[in-house]
């Protein structure tokens, strides 16, 4: 299994409470849509920290890199990224192996 980070930093003039709703909810009807994503995880700064290079980080989990361009090629993930791409005014992705360490 591999997991795919975005770190994202809102728009400029979004609020950090509007992002954060965004983030843990709004963006999530999107993200339960993507087919073949095996876990989602959504993850935001607890406080406004304007200086910050990003605001959160979503971590989506697939079966494999195939797996992964499969779901981001389809209506669904082509919605979920520009339902991003509408909300961050950065977003750089991370494809990762995950270890757990202990």
């Amino acid at each position: 299994m591999i997991k795919v980070m975005a770190l994202m930093k809102r728009k400029e003039g979004m609020s950090h409470a509007d992002f954060r709703k965004w983030i843990l909810e709004d963006h999530v009807a999107f993200a339960r849509k993507v087919p073949g994503m095996r876990k989602y995880t959504s993850n935001v700064l607890r406080t406004d920290t304007p200086d910050a290079p990003f605001d959160g980080v979503s971590e989506m989990y697939f079966d494999d890199e195939a797996a992964m361009a499969a779901a981001f090629g389809t209506e669904e993930g082509k919605a979920a990224g520009a339902d991003a791409a509408a909300h961050c005014s950065n977003r750089f992705r991370m494809v990762c192996d995950e270890k757990l360490q202990f």
